[in-house]
């Protein structure tokens, strides 16, 4: 394996002394905390989508739960006008706000639990395989 070329010869990792092959080290481990960084902040900007809409969708349900209340106290105004098909009508409606709400909160549910857990998992399972990496390389070195 080779990784630099000096005097227009590549040079074996073999070949570098052991400064050279920290100084390498700490190069790729900081590039490499840098990079699992950016995936961890682009899987939380995810995740906080995920949430800002379950919240808006348990908003929604929210208010059609108001417009369902509305809608029975309009049922009680129009029972007394004991027009039959107008309060049953009015009931109707009402059940049926009643119902769109409950389905609006059920989703807005479901959103927010795809933003749990609130760790980064895809960095966090990222970071343990480079360390587990640098371990086993550091073991092959080693044994040499």
């Amino acid at each position: 394996m080779t990784d630099t070329i000096k005097n227009g010869q590549p040079e074996a990792l073999s070949d570098r002394s052991t400064a050279e092959l920290v100084k390498l080290a700490a190069e790729q481990i900081s590039t490499l905390v840098r990079d699992e960084l950016r995936l961890a902040q682009a899987e939380l900007a995810e995740k906080g989508k995920h949430a800002g809409l379950g919240a808006g969708l348990f908003g929604g349900g929210g208010l059609m739960a108001a417009y369902g209340l509305g809608a029975l106290i309009a049922t009680l105004v129009l029972a007394l006008d004991i027009v039959l098909p107008a309060w049953l009508a009015t009931l109707i409606v009402a059940v049926l706000l009643f119902s769109v709400a409950a389905v609006l909160a059920l989703v807005g549910r479901a959103q927010v639990k795809q933003a749990v857990p609130p760790v980064p998992q895809d960095a966090v399972q990222g970071v343990k395989a480079d360390i587990e990496a640098v371990t086993e390389a550091v073991r092959e070195r080693g044994g040499k």
